[in-house]
């Protein structure tokens, strides 16, 4: 962690068995993709797993581990979208700082 958060790491490579649906199995999937430094919509996401946008975003709720499991990485069409990972929009905020994607913030 501590090199992901000197902007040293940009992928983790870990055996994950979170216990979690296997919606989520294939959300946290799909999030996994989204690389270091990108984002993705809650509506992008919604298409591509073929489920309403609100799906999203209970999932990125869900997500037990969101650093490693990229949520941060998922914005609302207008907005930044919400944070349950510490610090919440203000983490989000953070994390995306980390991994200049702050533009998207301007």
């Amino acid at each position: 962690m501590a090199e992901y958060f000197t902007g040293k790491r940009q992928v983790f490579d870990l055996p994950l068995v979170p216990q979690v649906s296997d919606f989520q199995r294939k959300f946290g999937a799909a999030l996994c993709t989204i690389p270091f430094g990108e984002t993705r919509s809650y509506g992008d996401l919604a298409k591509e797993l073929s489920v309403p946008a609100q799906a999203i975003g209970q999932a990125c709720g869900a997500n037990p581990i969101a650093i490693i499991i990229p949520c941060h990485r998922v914005l609302g069409a207008a907005n930044l979208g919400g944070f349950s990972g510490a610090g919440g929009v203000e983490g989000k905020v953070q994390l995306l700082r980390i991994e200049g994607a702050a533009s998207l913030l301007i």
